[in-house]
């Protein structure tokens, strides 16, 4: 059987030890990206304040936050909701729906009214086996819909408040098929989002209850907002870390073909949510990159990124182009090809980027950057021809550590081959020179300097090619200048033995009891 995670799949950039490690950071950057949201507006786990039908009587701004006494307040209130709802269950007389739905609708305002809702007093009250009473099948429309919002607010809250809505998930899975109205499969999808956003435990529950078919069959129609929540759902039930979620996904009947439709086509809320799914799809599965790589993805991503201002939505298009270029071959061998179309609007795109205000996005573009100035040497002519270049010199000399370290991923990469004999990594000399006489060698022995491991070994590795391959010998005199002999030897005693041998390697090759004698 073949491996379909990342890790079997990735290129060499200056030295295996730098190179084998973007394997890695591609599954990482998804783990990563899964915390950024989970802190951002785009949360792993989403309050519902108003329906899917766009109903909620629920004012927004103003009750967000609440006072411990209001809190108390709310709390009792929660419990004799909980209470009414019990009583209206067990009615059997005249009106009896109608009962039910209005204390369950009295329940889901009290859950939907604060940012922080009352879900503990409510399952101190028992809340649980009553609303999945009211999931029962035959259940009027109105009260499905009011008892999957209660379930999903609830899920929202803290991991041991989520793991409660366990009992509800067989019954929350089921009304996602097509004989439920729209507004209930996609309040059931909200419940969903929230239950797989809490962790891998509770994914792994969700797939082998079969959640992911019905899922994915609510995006592939063209309805904006039950797609926007399917695909927010689906990126978090997918978010591994095994990839086999991801490959069963992308082998859906339609689903790629919707993928790709949506990312043309649809408003830039919903390319956003389609976004995510590309993006987890292309960190965790060697299968899916494939198939998309195949398809019109590509071109798709670079015409979001060359159209859109949206923080939010460049952010997951430009992470699912790095991930695919990262992640398949044939994304640099037969798509990125010099003079072609989609090749200029990579590059364009990712300088855009580049230039941006927001960190992020410059981290993000260096990323792609590096993955593609680890392949040919035509991708490094033509990053090193570009206008990207000049962008990189002067980020890795001002920016943030985070994006230095990115950029000089990029640089490093630019400067080599694949690995010799020797395992030491071919010059590009005339690259090399060029960065040198351009001011790059002290950014990279200011990496040397950080405490970053990754980051000091990539300066190390740099200043490898410096003295191994200046032309005339100037090397050693140019990282002397640099101070590069101080920065090195703080490695003497290193608990690091990696990183020991190295510094202490050279320094004895390059400054050793003769360095100097003929000056």
């Amino acid at each position: 059987m073949a491996d379909d995670s990342p890790a079997s799949h990735r290129r060499d950039p200056i030295k295996s030890s730098v190179g084998n490690v973007a394997a890695q950071r591609r599954r990482q950057n998804a783990v990563t990206v899964g915390k950024e949201r989970r802190e951002s507006l785009v949360r792993a786990k989403r309050l519902c304040r108003v329906g899917p039908s766009g109903d909620g009587d629920v004012p927004g701004e103003e009750n967000d936050m609440v006072t411990d006494e209001e809190g108390f307040l709310l709390d009792a209130q929660t419990s004799s909701a909980v209470e009414d709802l019990k009583s209206a269950i067990a009615y059997q007389g005249k009106g009896a729906m109608q009962k039910r739905v209005n204390a369950l609708r009295e329940l889901r305002r009290l859950l939907s009214k604060s940012e922080f809702p009352p879900v503990e007093a409510a399952l101190k009250a028992g809340a649980i086996p009553l609303l999945v009473q009211c999931l029962s099948f035959g259940s009027p429309d109105e009260q499905l819909l009011e008892a999957a919002w209660c379930l999903t607010n609830i899920a929202a809250g803290k991991p041991e408040e989520t793991k409660a809505l366990l009992p509800a998930l067989p019954l929350l899975i089921a009304h996602l098929g097509e004989k439920s109205s729209l507004p209930v499969a996609e309040q059931c999808a909200w419940a969903l989002g929230n239950v797989a956003g809490e962790g891998e435990e509770l994914r792994n529950v969700l797939l082998s209850q079969g959640a992911l078919p019905p899922l994915a069959r609510m995006m592939l129609p063209n309805k904006g907002s039950t797609v926007r929540t399917a695909a927010w759902a689906l990126s978090n039930l997918i978010k591994g870390p095994d990839p086999k979620a991801a490959t069963e996904l992308i082998k859906v009947d339609g689903l790629l073909d919707a993928i790709l439709r949506h990312l043309r086509k649809s408003d830039e809320e919903l390319a956003t949510e389609v976004a995510w799914v590309v993006v987890y799809l292309s960190a965790l599965s060697n299968f899916a990159t494939g198939v998309l790589v195949k398809s019109d993805a590509i071109l798709l991503l670079v015409e979001r990124l060359a159209t859109s201002n949206s923080l939010q939505l460049l952010i997951p298009v430009l992470r699912s182009l790095g991930n695919l270029v990262a992640g398949d071959s044939h994304a640099t061998s037969t798509v990125l090809i010099s003079g072609h179309e989609i090749t200029d609007g990579v590059l364009k795109v990712l300088v855009k980027c580049l230039k941006s205000d927001h960190r992020v996005l410059k981290k993000e573009a260096s990323w792609v950057l590096s993955n593609i100035a680890a392949g040919s040497i035509e991708h490094k002519q033509l990053i090193y021809s570009s206008e990207a270049v000049p962008l990189l010199l002067r980020l890795l000399s001002t920016a943030p550590f985070d994006i230095r370290k990115e950029v000089a991923y990029v640089l490093g990469n630019l400067c080599v081959t694949p690995t010799g004999g020797d395992g030491k990594p071919n010059l590009i000399e005339e690259h090399l020179v060029s960065l040198v006489q351009r001011g790059c060698l002290s950014g990279f022995i200011d990496l040397v300097r950080s405490a970053d491991i990754e980051a000091a070994r990539l300066g190390l590795q740099f200043m490898e090619l410096v003295l191994r391959g200046m032309p005339n010998g100037d090397g050693p005199k140019l990282v002397e200048q640099e101070e590069g002999i101080d920065a090195m030897e703080r490695y003497q005693f290193h608990e690091n033995e990696d990183l020991r041998n190295m510094a202490n390697s050279l320094v004895d090759k390059y400054f050793g009891e003769n360095y100097g004698i003929d000056e």
